[in-house]
C-alpha cells in the first residue's frame, strides 16, 4: 500500500493549508519560500486537488475513481466528489470525535475497532449510507486510548449531518452532507476543471 511520508507540517505550508483542517493543533513557524511566485491556472487546480488528497488521505488512483463516480452520479459533479469524500468511513469516525485526526481514525477502521450497524469494518474507505450507525466495539470502549480521544475531542463541532454521542462512542448519519456543512478549504470547481481537460 502506498503510504505518504513527507511530514504534515512541511506538506501544510506547501499547500497553504491550515493544519487545523487535519485535527492538528501544531503551527508551522517557518514562512513559505514561493511567498511573490505567481502560479500558473494548471498550478492552481493541480494544488486544490493536491490538498483534496492529503486531507482525506487519499492516493492518486481512488482519488480519480472518486471523480469518476462523481461524474457518473446526478447534480454537480464538484459537490459529489466532496460529499463522496466526506462519507468514507475514517472521515466519519474523525468528524465524530472518535479520533483527533483522519490519520488516526484510519487507523481505528484498520485495526478492527470500529462497527458499521453491528458489523466489523475494517475498510477505511467504506462508504457510508444514511441512517448507518457508527460505533467502537465494546470491548475496546474502556480502553485509555479513547478516554484521551474523547478529552481532546470533546470540544469539537460535530457537522449538522451526524448525531455523535462522545460517552457511547457512536455516531448516526442523519442525512448526505451538504457542500455548505462541509468545511474544507478546497475549490473543487479547479478539480473538475483539471479532470475535464
Amino acid at each position: 500500500m502506498a503510504i505518504n511520508r513527507v511530514p504534515v507540517l512541511k506538506r501544510c505550508r506547501s499547500l497553504d493549508l491550515d493544519p487545523v483542517h487535519l485535527g492538528i493543533d501544531k503551527k508551522s513557524k517557518r514562512q513559505p519560500h514561493h511567498t511573490n511566485r505567481k502560479i500558473s491556472e494548471y498550478g492552481l487546480q493541480l494544488r486544490e486537488k493536491q490538498k483534496a488528497k492529503f486531507i482525506y488521505g487519499v492516493m492518486e488512483k481512488p482519488f480519480r475513481n472518486y471523480y469518476a463516480k462523481a461524474s457518473r452520479m446526478r447534480g454537480q459533479v464538484g459537490e459529489n466528489l466532496m460529499i463522496l469524500l466526506e462519507l468514507r468511513l475514517d472521515n466519519v469516525v474523525f468528524r465524530a470525535g472518535m479520533a483527533r485526526t483522519r490519520m488516526e481514525a484510519r487507523q481505528i477502521v484498520d485495526h478492527k475497532h470500529v462497527t458499521v450497524n453491528g458489523k466489523c469494518v475494517n475498510i477505511p474507505s467504506y462508504q457510508c449510507k444514511v441512517g448507518d450507525v457508527i460505533e467502537i466495539k465494546e470491548k475496546h470502549k474502556g480502553d485509555q486510548r479513547y478516554k484521551d480521544i474523547v478529552a481532546a475531542t470533546d470540544g469539537r463541532v460535530t457537522p449538522a449531518w451526524l448525531s455523535a454521542n462522545l460517552e457511547t462512542l457512536s455516531a448516526t448519519i442523519n442525512e448526505k452532507p451538504s457542500r455548505e456543512s462541509i468545511d474544507v478549504p478546497v475549490n473543487e470547481m479547479l478539480i473538475v476543471e483539471l479532470y475535464s481537460k
